[in-house]
């Protein structure tokens, strides 16, 4: 793994633009930065990222499959006791689940780290699938690059196999808050993959999404619900006022509902419990475990609950180095081992790694100068060498 500098294609922002990527730019500061890209070898990439991301999607499986059996896995993640049957249903239907991205660290020779599993409401997925891949090549053609190179990422072709295998002849509705620009960014991407699939489609804000006298969910038009992907996380779904309505109402969800177990960052400490002293994992436990006090001084302290790193405490020798304010916390809090991001050139990457359909097909980078706060502000592209 290598970090290596190279010059921008000048016409990048004109290129993002014309693909929809308006997003490139944040306040200011840049969101897509190629100024540099991260190198692998394909070894790299088969065994000591794929193969991991494999094996701890198997392991999360395993525990949701507990989860289903054993009622006290959903007390400990303070999932509300009126969802549990809607949880349970939709594993044992096998409900299909389109994607998700494991955030990891890795410094090019130790194992990968879990450091959290987005596998509800992942966004940078189409920066992953697309605008990266444009930009390999058009690097080569550019002698930018190495013209041999090559890219983990099947992303795209992975997700419109999906569509069709999941989507079957149902008009699918996609909603979230599209006043958001990369959410809606995101929802008109996967519009775009699921179109290609050859579904009918409609995409719409989740404030939009009505109730019909017959309680099926219903878009503007009155149309029946039937698939919906939602980019929209399920803890929120089940406060909102049509909450009560999920079980009884015939929507199919994507990602489906036994997803709510694998966004709580409580399966964190339940898979330390489950494969102790695994490679690929890090120490936790759940704060109000007397276990958690082997952490000693230095921690990551996570609320079960959280979206950009809200209410998120990083603790060094008893000291907070930094912590972020939010909303969450009220379900309880888990303890994470503190573990620093790898530097390269004083940049401090961390890996997204992509599964769709559950296959890892995937591979995005984000980084920061600040190896504390782990903002991993930009998003830079990666090649094989």
């Amino acid at each position: 793994m290598q970090r290596i500098p190279c010059p921008e294609r000048d016409d990048w922002r004109a290129t993002a633009e014309g693909t929809g990527f308006t997003f490139h730019t944040i306040n200011g500061e840049r969101y897509w930065d190629e100024r540099a890209y991260y190198a692998f070898t394909l070894n790299e990439i088969e065994r000591r990222i794929e193969a991991p991301t494999a094996e701890i999607d198997a392991m999360c499986l395993e525990l949701v499959g507990r989860a289903i059996r054993d009622e006290k896995y959903l007390r400990r993640l303070k999932i509300p006791e009126a969802f549990w049957p809607l949880i349970a249903e939709s594993w044992r239907r096998r409900d299909a689940s389109l994607y998700g991205r494991l955030d990891l660290s890795y410094d090019g020779w130790s194992p990968a780290k879990l450091l959290e599993y987005n596998a509800d409401t992942p966004t940078s997925i189409f920066e992953a699938a697309v605008f990266q891949w444009t930009w390999l090549e058009q690097a080569m053609e550019r002698a930018i690059i190495p013209k041999r190179a090559d890219q983990f990422n099947s992303i795209h072709e992975r997700l419109i196999d999906a569509w069709k295998k999941h989507g079957g002849a149902k008009h699918l509705h996609l909603t979230g808050m599209t006043a958001n620009t990369e959410d809606a960014g995101t929802l008109a991407y996967l519009q775009d993959t699921a179109s290609q699939a050859g579904l009918k489609t409609t995409l719409m804000d989740i404030k939009d999404v009505g109730l019909g006298g017959d309680g099926r969910f219903v878009d503007l038009d009155d149309r029946a619900i039937e698939l919906a992907f939602k980019l929209y996380p399920w803890e929120w779904m089940f406060q909102d006022a049509f909450g009560a309505k999920l079980a009884s109402a015939p929507t199919r969800w994507i990602e489906p509902p036994w997803k709510a177990i694998l966004s709580n960052k409580g399966i964190l400490p339940l898979l330390w419990e489950m494969f102790p002293k695994h490679p690929n994992l890090l120490p936790a436990y759940f704060e109000d475990d007397p276990k958690a006090s082997m952490l000693g001084s230095s921690f990551v302290r996570k609320p079960l609950y959280s979206r950009e790193g809200a209410n998120v405490a990083l603790v060094s020798a008893g000291t907070t180095l930094a912590e972020q304010q939010g909303p969450y916390g009220a379900e309880g809090f888990i303890r994470q081992a503190f573990a620093s991001l790898p530097s390269f050139s004083d940049q401090y990457p961390v890996l997204g790694s992509w599964l769709v359909d559950g296959t890892p097909c995937g591979l995005s980078i984000r980084e920061d100068e600040n190896p504390i706060t782990g903002n991993t502000s930009r998003f830079l592209p990666h090649a094989i060498l």
